[in-house]
């Protein structure tokens, strides 16, 4: 876990790291932690530089002392991406996170890539609701309330199931800042986005549960109203935090919704191809390839950015770091040299281990010759791989 400083106020994050993959920024429900993103962020590893964060008293981050809006948690998810150069992101956002995330749509959506919300709304629940839980958290705490905030959380089914995290969930609610808390009730209860993403164009998802209490399928309803074009699914069985819930069958949407290029007969586009080359090779190796192009390699440039890094890498079959070992053991086998330095110089962007490499060529050693894996080694630790003994 990380840290950052944001307006005298303390902010708790995680950064996955990987600098060549798209990035997505994961906020969660109120009353949690970034952990409710931690078997999501596992699953999406190798394909998504994933960046969560606690908001304000929750987790680890420090608390609220005054008023909050939506805007300022929004200021707060910038101020992170800026820290971490993210010019541009995904968003998934649950519960106050799809708040966060609602607020990024109508006051920056040129920083956006493609969002997704999650059990939350334009309008959630009542003001008279949400002020009057604000003055019980400050007369009983969150700990006294514990039993009745967190099964409007879970399904039934996952409660039983899983009475451990059950539980577990209850103790994180019970360590969270019971000011904060109280101050994000009564920011939910002036918060209202009606009529006011209307006008927003970019591709966004939204997904709910069947048992949700908290957010039900109408809010959702209501919310893919205010859009042009979003696209509503309601699992079923599931209620407030599906990414607790169902952190895989959540992972698997997002590995086909997060930059999800259109396909038609003609295959990848072009430009879905160059954006995954940028990401794996970096925009100053690709901006040489593409001023060196003349009337002879253009096409040849061409077509290995539509078939090589369009339908190749950018195919979510295999994650990047697994194509990356691949890749490297077929350069190191062949001793394609020139090949084989650019990509063992890409492979740390693109979050590959030294265990990872050193098993790569390893498997080079056994399958193809010792004399190709010494070599490839050799050029590894030329490049910088590796510390010393």
């Amino acid at each position: 876990m990380a840290f950052l400083t944001v307006a005298e106020r303390t902010i708790a994050y995680r950064d996955s790291g990987e600098a060549a993959l798209p990035a997505v920024l994961l906020a969660h429900p109120l009353g949690m932690s970034q952990d409710v993103w931690e078997d999501v962020v596992a699953a999406l590893r190798g394909r998504f530089r994933c960046v969560t964060w606690d908001l304000p008293g929750h987790g680890a981050s420090s608390g609220l002392t005054e008023a909050v809006t939506p805007r300022a948690l929004a200021e707060d998810a910038l101020a992170l991406a800026d820290a971490l150069g993210l010019a541009r992101f995904h968003f998934v956002g649950t519960s106050v996170g799809g708040v966060v995330g609602q607020q990024l749509l109508i006051q920056c959506p040129e920083r956006l890539g493609d969002v997704v919300l999650t059990n939350t709304g334009a309008i959630i629940g009542t003001p008279d609701n949400w002020r009057t839980r604000a003055s019980r958290v400050r007369k009983e705490g969150l700990a006294a309330m514990a039993d009745e905030i967190v099964p409007r959380w879970f399904s039934e089914a996952f409660a039983q199931g899983d009475a451990a995290a059950y539980t577990g969930w209850k103790v994180q609610l019970a360590r969270t800042d019971g000011e904060s808390y109280a101050r994000l009730c009564e920011m939910l209860a002036e918060t209202d986005f009606t009529d006011q993403l209307r006008g927003v164009t970019g591709p966004v998802r939204l997904l709910g549960g069947r048992e949700d209490l908290s957010t039900p399928p109408e809010t959702l309803k209501t919310l893919a109203s205010q859009f042009g074009d979003a696209r509503l699914e309601v699992l079923e069985n599931i209620a407030h935090v599906p990414s607790v819930e169902v952190p895989e069958a959540i992972a698997k949407r997002l590995r086909t919704w997060l930059g999800d290029e259109h396909v038609d007969e003609n295959g990848v586009s072009y430009a879905a191809g160059l954006e995954t080359r940028k990401q794996v090779l970096g925009d100053e190796h690709v901006a040489r390839a593409s001023e060196n192009a003349t009337t002879l390699d253009a096409p040849f440039q061409n077509m290995i950015t539509r078939m090589a890094w369009g339908e190749l890498w950018g195919n979510d079959d295999l994650s990047r770091t697994e194509r990356s070992m691949i890749t490297l053991a077929v350069l190191a086998a062949l001793g394609r040299d020139g090949e084989l330095e650019l990509h063992l110089k890409t492979a740390q962007r693109i979050g590959l281990s030294e265990a990872q490499l050193r098993q790569a060529l390893m498997h080079v050693a056994i399958y193809a010759g010792v004399p190709a894996a010494n070599h490839a080694f050799s050029m590894a630790k030329k490049l910088g791989w590796g510390n010393s003994l």
